[in-house]
């Protein structure tokens, strides 16, 4: 069974600053690719950085200049640094794995439960 846990989550003023952290653990083979994902009520999941096991790192172009992600996928880790936040980074903000679970022995997507980024102006 594989879990993914976030944290760092908060209420924060417009132009501050937070980092999300994301720990992957459990029966993990390999992972492809960590990613964070964000979401508002009524809308759809948002791709918002990924972070390859090569070491690419991608963004949405809203995020990107501000938002930085890294991490390990070796060490099933990934962070999100979120700079300059805007009242619209307001959202849940999920992290994804792509990766093989040992007893299934194939590639799937996992989830954490989601952490609150709130930003007031």
């Amino acid at each position: 069974q594989v879990h993914l846990v976030e944290s760092g989550g908060g209420s924060v003023q417009a132009g501050e600053s937070l980092t999300l952290s994301c720990a992957a653990s459990g029966s993990i083979l390999a992972i492809t690719a960590m990613s964070w994902y964000r979401q508002v009520p009524g809308s759809q999941r948002e791709l918002v950085a990924t972070l390859t096991r090569g070491g690419r790192a991608n963004y949405v172009d809203s995020v990107r200049g501000r938002f930085t992600v890294s991490g390990d996928t070796a060490e099933n880790s990934v962070y999100l640094q979120m700079n300059n936040l805007k009242p619209e980074d307001t959202a849940v903000y999920y992290c994804n794995a792509n990766l093989m679970e040992r007893l299934t022995s194939d590639y799937a997507d996992y989830w954490g439960q989601g952490t609150q980024v709130t930003v007031s102006s």
